[in-house]
């Protein structure tokens, strides 16, 4: 088919933007394509494929260079916010992060904006502020989530968030969850609940987590750093509901890049059968359907109530836990691959 050449400047996050694009360089590698990610250390591919339970083809390589797609017949390129000069015969830019301020609709911008056949974005919400600081006409494309892995296993009273332990870009909430579970187990049905906080540790955690444990010590609060695919589908798999406080106390208008871009775990919990209950801002608003897939929650006083209202309401909960099941196919990698290659047509 030809050769692809793929950049990304977080790789080594191993976040959701990074297996986003780990899932685009499979679908090319599918297509026929060799496909070259520029990264200084060739053990990146090991280290995202164990993270993300994704089987990498031989024909996708690290290299030291793709000299921004040149001699390429296709470029993807996950922007830091800037715009770059690509070379490829077809060139796609993808946005995993709404920026705003940083003079978008620049002269220089402009220019180099010819050579992009297509600006993506991973939610509608990215989309938005993205077209409006740079003037574009951005598609949507939703990144693919591997809900074919997570199963409902017999639930146990648990509560579960994953989410990176670092608070560098997104404020992503973990001490509003231990206050609220503190609270939460003063009630005497709720004395033997768990809550589980799962996540990335590789960048910028070590004091952030250090406090995070401080603050949740005496309570049954489990802490779990960088787990691998086979301990999530576990934490999914087991736990009753998924508690995101991600984007809380966030003006969304002035700082989007601050709140959940679109929520890969998520709909990773959904498809195990968690019932979510979420904070009401970024690309959560996109994926949780209010009252028949999960709640989303406007103040803290809202996340007790409506964990307890789950709890305690007959049938409640098996009605959501199967809906957020169904929903949460919307966002398969089969749904991700015929999209990627209507785009590559």
């Amino acid at each position: 088919m030809g050769k692809a050449a793929i950049y990304n400047p977080y790789l080594d996050t191993l976040g959701g933007g990074e297996r986003y694009t780990l899932t685009f360089a499979k679908v090319l590698a599918e297509e026929g394509y060799d496909v070259d990610i520029e990264w200084h250390d060739k053990s990146i591919k090991d280290k995202l494929s164990l993270r993300f339970g994704l089987k990498l083809s031989k024909n996708i390589n690290i290299v030291e260079s793709i000299n921004r797609g040149e001699s390429y017949d296709t470029c993807f390129w996950v922007t830091d916010g800037s715009i770059p000069t690509l070379k490829a015969g077809k060139n796609y830019i993808h946005f995993q992060v709404p920026f705003h301020g940083v003079n978008g609709k620049s002269l220089l911008n402009r220019m180099k904006l010819f050579r992009i056949d297509k600006i993506i974005c991973n939610s509608d919400f990215t989309k938005k502020v993205v077209d409006n600081e740079y003037g574009i006409d951005s598609m949507v494309l939703y990144p693919p989530v591997a809900t074919d892995i997570y199963r409902p296993k017999r639930k146990i009273n648990q509560i579960c968030y994953v989410g990176r332990f670092s608070n560098l870009i997104q404020n992503k909430g973990h001490e509003v969850l231990i206050k609220q579970f503190k609270i939460l187990v003063k009630n005497k049905k709720f004395t033997d609940w768990k809550l589980i906080l799962a996540g990335g540790t590789e960048v910028g955690s070590t004091e952030y987590l250090k406090k995070l444990k401080l603050q949740a010590h005496g309570y049954n609060i489990e802490f779990v750093e960088s787990p691998s695919i086979e301990i999530l589908k576990n934490i999914f798999g087991v736990s009753k509901i998924f508690w995101s406080a991600s984007g809380y106390g966030v003006d969304e208008i002035k700082n989007p890049e601050k709140t959940e871009h679109f929520g890969i775990t998520l709909v990773e919990a959904m498809s195990a059968g968690c019932v979510p209950l979420v904070f009401n801002a970024g690309g959560h608003k996109e994926i949780i359907d209010a009252e028949n897939n999960g709640y989303l929650w406007e103040n803290k006083r809202d996340l007790i109530s409506l964990t307890k209202k789950i709890l305690n309401e007959k049938g409640l909960m098996k009605k959501l836990s199967i809906n957020a099941i169904y929903s949460s196919l919307k966002y398969n990698y089969e749904n991700f691959k015929n999209k990627v290659v209507e785009l590559l047509k």
